[in-house]
């Protein structure tokens, strides 16, 4: 059986062909490892080949396989909030966030335009509005805010050109999107023109140190390096630490079908609870139809076995606010690491060798905070100053945002009570075809999977990472950990970390 997910795709996944990349079986030397083939990971790469280093890059599958080719693809302000920010840290680091934010878009233009990458990337306007009069306060404190750390902001009447009256917003000028996978394909090749080296179907298992030199163990091969980088989205060589600083989050997308011209080229943002973000994205030039692609209806990873519902919530808003809305052509959800005090996770690993980096918890930012994680790490193995190391620097205290972070804590720690629950079902036979449930034996849980053909796939439901009870994701037909967001397939491959390990298969006591 194919060992990896049958779940959704997104418009990025059918609309770009991924490159192919041969599999690491041998031991290499270089000068840095870097471990993750999504926009993290090899914009780092590609930055560090074009200031003459000697980079090897991995991807546990293949390259844009992850959380690259499941986000939304756009660049907007902090989804925290400046005020927030500016609350948690001072003016002064929360300038340092905008200039971060900023720069970062720039970057990924220079590369476009100087790597002649046909991506689509183009600046548009950002606009932030409320749904609730309640929230009107919040985009007075976003205005000033913003205004103090020098970002460019306009307080608008509404949102221009849109079906429906947003009321009150604020618009932020030059923001930018693109599609994703075209422009990490653009990057990889530009990024092997500098020599780079690219693995794929390699997952890297352990970083181990001696003598100041790193050595990453694959499953058929190994490489040695002066410096690792891990952007793997969540970092699989720390177990404990970075896990309990950030909570794992699925949320979810629909591509939706509109006239050419019937909605603005913009980004679109709200203040709510469940909140939207909303793009338009063209597919193919010749179509008289473009996608207007709608995320949100967020929830922790593994605590709804049948988000079903999520995808229905979005749609119905949709057509609420948008008349011209056409058929659902695209259905996926992705993942997002927030982190305790809102504000992301990159530089050196805390809990590491000084030659570990990390880049996490892009708190559904994932385009600007990977972007910036590899031009801070880059100055870091370059030996140069960054002014932004405290404020993302993963060793920081999570006090800023203590209460967020006791009740993450608080919600990891219940899930362990799963261990003394009862079962999903009494027998396998309860399992419909192309569904997942927990069964208990005894003192064993075993998560099981029925094809449609009436096969099952027993396989132990603790998780291989610090052995919370799976869940069942019938959506995305995954298993996936309540705890730190592991998601492994219905055979028990890993699908994202912090496991490196797949559930070990089972044989089941009775099947009646």
């Amino acid at each position: 059986m194919d060992n990896l997910s049958n779940g959704s795709e997104s418009v990025w996944m059918t609309t770009a062909l991924p490159p192919q990349f041969p599999v690491l079986r041998e031991k290499l030397k270089t000068h840095v490892c870097v471990i993750g083939g999504g926009i993290a990971g090899l914009t780092t790469a590609y930055l560090l080949s074009r200031e003459g280093k000697n980079v090897v890059l991995l991807d546990a599958g293949q390259i844009g396989g992850g959380e690259t080719g499941r986000t939304t693809a756009h660049f907007f302000p902090p989804d925290n909030r400046y005020f927030v920010i500016e609350d948690a840290f001072g003016v002064n680091k929360a300038r340092l966030v905008g200039e971060s934010f900023q720069r970062c878009i720039a970057l990924v233009e220079s590369i476009v335009e100087n790597e002649k990458i046909d991506c689509g990337f183009e600046r548009v306007n950002g606009y932030l509005f409320s749904l609730t009069l309640e929230g009107y306060a919040d985009l007075d404190k976003e205005f000033d805010a913003a205004r103090r750390i020098g970002i460019e902001v306009h307080k608008k009447e509404r949102v221009p050109d849109l079906s429906f009256n947003t009321g009150t917003c604020l618009e932020f000028p030059n923001q930018a999107q693109f599609h994703p996978l075209k422009y990490l394909y653009g990057l990889a090749e530009a990024f092997r023109r500098n020599r780079g080296v690219i693995y794929a179907r390699t997952r890297a298992l352990d970083i181990g140190s001696h003598d100041d030199i790193l050595t990453v163990t694959t499953e058929h091969g190994a490489i040695s390096a002066h410096a690792v980088v891990v952007a793997t989205h969540t970092p699989f060589n720390d177990r404990v630490v970075m896990h309990t600083k950030q909570a794992s989050y699925r949320t979810y997308v629909l591509g939706i079908r509109v006239p050419k011209g019937s909605v603005p080229r913009i980004l679109l943002w709200d203040n709510g609870d469940p909140y939207y973000y909303i793009r338009l994205t063209t597919p193919d030039e010749k179509a008289e139809y473009e996608i207007l692609v709608v995320g949100g209806a967020d929830h922790k990873v593994g605590q709804d076995e049948h988000p079903q519902h999520r995808y229905d919530e979005i749609e119905k808003w949709v057509r609420q606010h948008y008349p011209m809305a056409g058929p659902v052509v695209f259905k996926w959800s992705g993942q997002v690491m927030e982190p305790a005090d809102g504000v992301g996770y990159m530089g050196r690993n805390p809990m590491d060798d000084k030659n570990v980096y990390i880049i996490t918890g892009d708190s559904g930012n994932g385009m600007t905070h990977c972007t910036i994680g590899a031009i801070l790490i880059t100055d870091l193995i370059m030996g140069r100053t960054n002014s932004w190391l405290d404020i993302y620097d993963p060793a920081r205290k999570a006090t800023h945002g203590m209460p967020e972070f006791l009740k993450e804590l608080g919600n990891t720690l219940a899930q362990y009570g799963d261990w003394v629950k009862s079962g999903d079902i009494d027998s396998p036979r309860q399992i419909p075809p192309g569904e997942g449930a927990i069964l208990r034996e005894g003192e064993k849980k075993i998560a099981i999977y029925r094809d449609d053909n009436g096969k099952l796939y027993p396989l132990s439901a603790a998780c291989t990472h610090l052995g919370c009870v799976v869940s069942w994701n019938a959506a995305e037909k995954s298993w996936d950990c309540p705890c730190h967001g592991s998601r492994f397939s219905v055979s028990g491959q890993v699908l994202h970390g912090p496991a490196t390990q797949p559930l070990k298969a089972v044989q089941l006591d009775r099947v009646t």
